[in-house]
């Protein structure tokens, strides 16, 4: 009977360390379905594969507008920031409270979609 124990226990361990990447992985595939529905009509993921909006690829701590070759609104252009996740959390929120006179038209996500799309993007970006 102990034996029996000691592999339940082993299996249960095993769980609770695979239960934490199993999550992980859960939340990168909801942020691709949230990035695909919601954002992917103008933005690719791709290096240099532009729609409507540039690609956010490498987006994370890249400056706002500085993207050779892609033609900004001159609101984008004329902002000053960098494209933190705190920073890109505000602009998913409400793009044009941050970028007055961006051309980005959307209507928000709400904070957890947010965090999956900013972690999606992160994600997918690394090199």
């Amino acid at each position: 009977m102990l034996l029996g124990g000691v592999r339940a226990t082993a299996w249960m361990l095993a769980l609770l360390v695979a239960l934490p990447a199993m999550a992980d992985n859960a939340d990168l595939v909801r942020g691709e379905r949230i990035f695909i529905t919601q954002c992917a009509g103008c933005h690719a993921v791709t290096p240099d594969s532009h729609r409507a909006g540039p690609s956010l690829h490498n987006i994370l701590n890249r400056p706002a507008g500085a993207i050779a070759g892609f033609e900004y609104s001159p609101g984008m252009e004329d902002a000053d920031l960098l494209w933190t996740p705190e920073v890109l959390d505000a602009f998913l929120e409400n793009p044009e409270q941050v970028v007055p006179g961006t051309r980005m038209v959307f209507w928000g996500l709400d904070a957890r979609e947010r965090e999956l799309v900013i972690r999606y993007l992160r994600e997918i970006s690394s090199d």
